[in-house]
């Protein structure tokens, strides 16, 4: 498996991007911040704590994305890479076969 690409980008600069994402995006529906917490099923202080601090937890992430129209763009992350090689392709088919354990 090829080693990942060099990234620059830090953990903390990656959190403060999506923060500034999510809170455009409420902005461009002209929503408040309370109308995104009413739709996402979550507190207003939990919208309040994620635009300013950028701390939330994944569940609630996925919830203001769900309630943005944004929910899918997380099934980009952590993609397996298209196979280069039918070797590559024939090894993924076996990957993804569900798997019995010993007893």
């Amino acid at each position: 498996m090829p080693e990942p690409a060099l990234n620059l980008t830090t953990p903390p600069d990656a959190a403060r991007r999506l923060t500034d994402r999510v809170r455009a995006a409420r902005l461009r529906l002209g929503w408040k911040q309370s109308t995104l917490a009413e739709r996402a099923g979550i507190s207003l202080g939990t919208v309040k704590r994620y635009e300013t601090r950028g701390n939330t937890s994944v569940e609630n992430l996925l919830r203001m994305a769900h309630a943005l129209g944004e929910l899918d763009a997380f099934g980009e992350l952590f993609r397996e890479p298209p196979a280069r090689t039918m070797a590559e392709l024939e090894a993924a088919s076996k990957m993804n076969r569900p798997q019995r354990g010993r007893r």
